[in-house]
């Protein structure tokens, strides 16, 4: 088979229950230097607007799946409830912002598909008035740049940037600028920062050597950063990333606690970048091994499997070594579908709380905290569980097929036949909450 056959994915039709895979666009080229992006999507919109990317045949129309949600595919994904937007902004005062660049290749490089994603803990001045943070590195081949400050002091005091590895130094250096705009007295009569500044390699369909990624977009994340719905997919730093071979990217999870557990609530956000499709698993079903038969001619990464970058939030009033204890636990959300944390893998989470917000100085130079105590934390350890599961499906979910750098491919998850292979299985075997309904119902027949 040919290079330029291997590119292309099967276009045969199967049978009705398997996934028909499309053909990948021939990527057009472009000459326009790379612009600042727009962010303003509709609520968790899978595609990022191209206003600088006119001919970009990132996501084409012609592949029209209407992306959903993970839960929208009948996928049974935990006990808890969800927050009302079932994202990271549930939490109050946690706020997103995406700065997406898509751009076909011109003098500067190849074809651009990377981006910034900036989360800010709280609404106010995040340098003054910090937040409690913990941090886990389940598997170190990446970068978190700044971790080791939270580690140390159990604070976070800079905006959250996440983007592509090559550009954590100009992410970096352009928070920097940003802050000590705002906030003049860095490095003079304050400490210096280290911004905080996550990576995943997109190379598969970014010229990652090109720099596209500058000081504009950062400035644009942090600028754009609000509450409400949270764009997913193809947007921000997620958007030359992929996951189980499928097109992946930015996703975002909540779950609001019971009132007898405190009534707390916690989200995940998720910059998703690892797997092969083999080990993807969906509500505990093998679904990429299921698909793998119909995608074996797509032509996919081998030299490495990527990444994930991993943000939880709470209002829950935690400390720092209960945060650590939260970020563990993410670490097991993430090996629910399918992550075994492969050696060439960065998976690195960072958990923060909105509950106390830290000044850098008080008139004594003392400050009280409200802390839960450790007994009342397994509710928030099985809901941050939950949260990142479904976060990482959800980045899966709702990014479109995508050809980049070098006319790589990356298909976007079939949903409609994880639709049916899970509408299967339950006609099989029904999720918990309906066995135990339908025992109910037999008991009570019988006593009738």
């Amino acid at each position: 088979m040919s290079d330029e056959d291997e590119q292309k994915a099967v276009a045969e039709p199967g049978p009705a229950e398997t996934p028909q895979v499309p053909q990948p666009p021939q990527a057009s080229q472009a000459s326009q230097p790379p612009q600042a992006s727009q962010a303003s999507q509709p609520p968790h919109a899978s595609q990022p607007p191209a206003t600088h990317a006119r001919h970009s045949t990132a996501a084409p129309a012609s592949f029209g799946v209407r992306r959903v949600r993970a839960r929208e595919l009948g996928l049974h994904l935990g006990r808890h409830r969800t927050g009302k937007l079932n994202a990271i902004t549930d939490v109050t005062g946690v706020r997103i912002g995406h700065a997406t660049i898509i751009q076909d290749a011109s003098e500067r490089g190849g074809a651009a598909r990377t981006g910034v994603t900036a989360i800010l803990p709280h609404a106010g001045n995040i340098y003054q008035d910090r937040v409690a943070g913990g941090a886990f590195i389940l598997n170190g081949a990446g970068e978190f740049s700044g971790l080791t400050q939270v580690v140390e002091w159990g604070l976070i005091e800079t905006p959250i940037l996440l983007t592509n590895t090559l550009a954590v130094g100009a992410v970096s250096a352009a928070t920097v600028r940003q802050m000590v705009g705002a906030n003049p007295s860095i490095g003079r009569d304050d400490d210096v920062v280290i911004p905080l500044v996550g990576e995943c390699d997109d190379s598969w369909l970014n010229d990652v050597t090109a720099g596209y990624v500058t000081e504009t977009h950062v400035r644009e994340a942090i600028a754009n950063a609000k509450d409400g719905p949270v764009p997913e997919g193809s947007v921000g730093g997620g958007t030359g990333m992929m996951t189980c071979d499928f097109k992946a990217g930015i996703g975002t999870s909540s779950r609001k606690l019971h009132e007898k557990d405190g009534g707390y609530t916690l989200g995940v956000l998720v910059m998703s970048n690892f797997g092969r499709m083999e080990d993807l698993i969906m509500g505990g079903l093998p679904i990429g091994a299921m698909l793998v038969p119909k995608y074996a001619e797509v032509r996919k990464r081998t030299q490495s499997f990527g990444s994930i970058i991993a943000i939880a939030a709470t209002d829950a009033p935690l400390i720092s070594h209960q945060l650590t204890r939260i970020a563990k636990r993410v670490a097991l959300g993430i090996g629910r579908t399918g992550s075994y944390a492969a050696h060439g893998s960065g998976d690195i989470i960072l958990a923060f709380s909105t509950a106390n917000a830290i000044p850098r100085a008080t008139r004594k130079m003392v400050y009280r905290m409200k802390i839960l105590l450790d007994q009342r934390m397994d509710p928030l350890y099985e809901a941050v569980i939950e949260a990142t599961e479904e976060a990482i499906l959800n980045s899966l979910c709702m990014a479109d097929a995508m050809t980049g750098v070098n006319g790589n491919f990356v298909p976007a998850l079939p949903l409609d036949d994880v639709r049916e292979i899970v509408r299967r299985h339950q006609a099989e075997r029904p999720p918990p909450e309906l066995r135990k309904r339908e025992r109910r119902s037999s008991s009570e027949r019988g006593q009738s």
